[in-house]
């Protein structure tokens, strides 16, 4: 793309021969010949050292954070997510020295095993730190708006960054929920950060995109963005999902508590996968894994 913003009909002209791309590895973030086309979509396993994470927050002890992290690798994650800042709708900002020495540790650990970690931040100083401790990815909800530096800093460091979708801060994003055009307007902001992105020296590869399930989007809206996912393909950066255990996924399940929404999300991962996505982050690792070969038998032969 260049500077300008295509309209639906255009992204949906030029999805197939996008997709066709984003099939293809991408050693930058794949870590080489670990990840092949086959082996799409790449299964991100989150490891929150929060205590107030929507799902699985408490894991403050770093040796415990350590752990879940080789756990989750053991069973099939190829990029790990460590986060030290739960940015769920209404959780409260936590001071920039607590968020860094929160993840240092764990992530000098699991970096020391040869893992690929990503570090889930909107602070520049922790992606800073984060990256000194061995972290090969910046995961940002904020798509590096959190602070006028933090794109600078994010091309300085020159590691693949996630650029999500929000509005507003954790605090306020409930109530930022109105769009005109749910996935054109999703989509015309992702393609601004982006060009905002590249102007600042930012190689296009090192681009994903997210477009922010369950951030500033009411249930209908998280399920509306999950089936027109196709249309992001017309960006050309690999496209990030992160459903797991979010509530909107009660919607696709029975239950409301997040124990008892495994199978919504198993099934919103797999919508995702239909529709291309390269990435998927994920709490549930072992049963999203399982559910990915499934799909992917039906879907490549041989």
């Amino acid at each position: 793309m260049t500077g300008k913003i295509i309209s639906v009909r255009e992204a949906e002209r030029r999805a197939p021969a996008a997709l066709d791309r984003l099939q293809a590895a991408h050693p930058s973030i794949a870590g080489g010949n670990r990840l092949q086309p086959k082996s799409r979509p790449i299964i991100m396993g989150i490891v929150n050292v929060t205590p107030d994470s929507f799902h699985d927050g408490g894991r403050l002890d770093p040796a415990a954070a350590v752990a879940h992290g080789r756990a989750l690798a053991a069973a099939g994650a190829a990029i790990l997510d460590v986060g030290g800042e739960s940015t769920r709708p209404g959780a409260t900002e936590v001071p920039l020295d607590v968020e860094i020495a929160r993840i240092t540790p764990v992530i000098e650990a699991l970096a020391g095993d040869g893992l690929m970690i990503s570090v889930d931040t909107r602070k520049g100083e922790v992606m800073t730190a984060a990256v000194k401790a061995g972290a090969q990815m910046i995961n940002d909800v904020t798509a590096l708006r959190f602070h006028p530096d933090n794109i600078d800093r994010a091309a300085e460091l020159a590691v693949p960054v996630v650029l999500m979708h929000s509005r507003g801060t954790p605090e306020t994003m409930r109530a930022m929920t109105h769009y005109d055009d749910l996935i054109m307007d999703v989509f015309d902001d992702l393609s601004a950060r982006i060009e905002a992105c590249l102007a600042a020296g930012m190689a296009r590869e090192n681009l994903l995109i997210d477009p922010g399930l369950g951030f500033a989007k009411k249930p209908k809206q998280s399920v509306a963005l999950l089936h027109g996912l196709a249309h992001f393909h017309a960006l050309d950066c690999p496209v990030l999902i992160g459903a797991s255990r979010k509530s909107f996924v009660a919607m696709l399940a029975d239950g409301k508590a997040t124990e008892k929404s495994l199978h919504g999300s198993l099934a919103a991962a797999t919508r995702a996968a239909q529709q291309g996505a390269a990435v998927l982050r994920v709490h549930d690792v072992a049963e999203t894994v399982q559910t990915m070969a499934k799909f992917k038998s039906l879907c490549y032969k041989g």
